[in-house]
Order: C-alpha cells, then structure tokens, then sequence
C-alpha cells in the first residue's frame, strides 16, 4: 500500500479497518490465472473493507500490478485508471492463436527463422506514438451490448471497432527466436495481445503473447505491491462471539472465470520459459531505438 515511493515494502503499516475505512490505494501482485474480480473478492474476505473497487482490470493469463481502493479512496479510481501503463512480456513468433495468448491454441504456423535483429527492429519502431488498435474478439469490449469474448465463444461474428491508443515505449529486451522479450509504456485501453499480433502481421509470420507482468500505472509500481501471502498476513482477528466456520467453507479456491483457462491448464504445468538461439543486442542489453 503506497501512494508514492517515500517508504519501501517492508515499511508499510498494517492495513487496520480505520485505515482501510478511511481510504487506501491499494497496490496488488496479482498472481497468474486469476481474474481481477478473484483479487478483489479475496481482499473483501481478507479484508473486510466497508467499501473496495479495483482501478482497471487484468487478463487472468497476466500477473502483475492490480491497484484497488477503499473508502474514500474509491473516488479516485477513475484517475488512477487513466495513467499511462508499463508492462513487460514475451511474444512467441511464427505462431498465431484466436485469443491472440495462450488462452486458445495455436490455429496457424509459419516460419520466423529468417528474421534479423534488425527487421525485428524496424517492424517495432512502426508502432511508436499514436496508433489504430483493433482490440481482440476475446476480450471485455461491449459489441451491441454483449462482451465480445461471449460472441467468440459461441462461434458468432463480432465486428470490432479500431480505437487510437498510443505507445510511448516499445523496447525489445532479448530476441530468442522464436521468442522475443520486450517493455512497453502505453496509454490506457492498449491491448498488449492486439500488439503481438500486429507486430506479427508486420514481420509476416505471425505472433502471440505467451507472458504478461503489468510493472506500473502510473507512478505507482510492482516492487511496492503486496503479494497475496503478504496480504493474508493481515487478516484481522475474528471477532469475539462469531462462530469459525467449517474448513471447507472458510477454505479460499481460487477458480478461472474464463473457459480458455481450462486449456491453458491443460496445456502448461508452469508459466512458459524462454527458449531458441540468442540474436546479439546492444552492448547495454537493450536495444536502441
């Protein structure tokens, strides 16, 4: 919990019920397949907030920062949401899926060991500054008043509008065909997995994001987020007269809110790990513009 950077993580004061009546951004690490709404239920039922709300959401298939408010601070919300966000991420080339991630199977195959550094170079330096973004079929995008993920699911047509957002940093960290790692700096309402597969459309062999860590909105960061573990540590004490309920009630599961996850289960044991041979970066370790 830190409204700026003045106290490290080790710093922080205990997240009281007066604190937490009177307002308090609260900065999440969420952790890898839960949906944004599985956070906030478990701070409710940690917690105990009279009032909570997150400020923007995260794919279940990201981890990372995930800023929820209390109280007072829930009117801040809005404000929060429309500061610029950070991320960092692997994209896999040569590879195509519906979801444009790991939520669905790959559907399309081409060949990506051809590519230079620098025509990968060159292919992300297009999308610098303010660009058209089509956000994906599988996402929360309302089309004549349903979600479109719910019309991709159901095999039904779902025309998507492009809308301007703007990348205001987009540099590749490791280039490990078929894989590359990278760190973007975009305005709200980006659609990292819209950039894999745009960038993918670019180099002419399609590409997917396999891995997502949300790094910053704003001025708020990671390195200063609680992590779950870190956040039951504060459940306050039951109070005195109320029954402890069954093991099974009490008992936390966490469940996908998404089908895809289901295959993503199926599929991967752990988050994917980097592979293929190394292309050369610059002597710094990332690339130049």
């Amino acid at each position: 919990m830190q409204e700026a950077n003045s106290q490290g993580p080790t710093e922080r004061p205990p997240l009281t019920a007066k604190i937490l009546n009177e307002g308090v951004v609260l900065l999440l690490d969420k952790p890898l397949t839960w949906t944004s709404f599985d956070v906030v239920r478990k701070v409710k039922n940690t917690l105990r907030p009279p009032k909570i709300g997150h400020a923007g959401t995260l794919d279940p298939l990201a981890t990372g920062l995930l800023i929820l408010c209390t109280g007072k601070k829930t009117k801040e919300i809005d404000q929060i949401q429309a500061q610029e966000k950070e991320y960092e991420g692997t994209f896999r080339l040569g590879q195509t899926t519906p979801s444009f991630d790991l939520e669905t199977a790959v559907d399309l195959e081409q060949a990506c060991d051809h590519l230079t550094e620098a025509d990968i170079q060159a292919a992300v330096a297009t999308f610098l500054g303010k660009i058209e973004q089509i956000p994906p079929v599988f996402s929360a995008v309302k089309v004549d008043g349903k979600r479109a993920y719910e019309l991709a699911r159901t095999g039904q047509e779902a025309e998507i509008k492009a809308k301007t957002v703007e990348i205001k940093a987009f540099e590749l960290t490791r280039i490990a065909l078929p894989e590359i790692d990278f760190r973007v700096v975009c305005s709200k309402g980006t659609y990292i997995r819209s950039l894999a597969r745009d960038l993918g459309v670019a180099l002419g062999c399609g590409a997917h994001l396999t891995r997502l860590v949300r790094t910053r909105i704003g001025q708020y960061k990671l390195e200063d987020a609680w992590t779950i573990a870190a956040l039951e540590a504060q459940r306050p004490p039951r109070p005195a007269g109320e029954a402890e309920r069954p093991p099974r009630e009490r008992r936390e599961r966490i469940r996908p809110a998404r089908a895809g996850l289901d295959f993503y289960a199926s599929q991967h044991a752990a988050p994917p790990a980097a592979s293929g041979p190394d292309l050369p970066l610059h002597p710094e370790g990332t690339p130049s513009a």
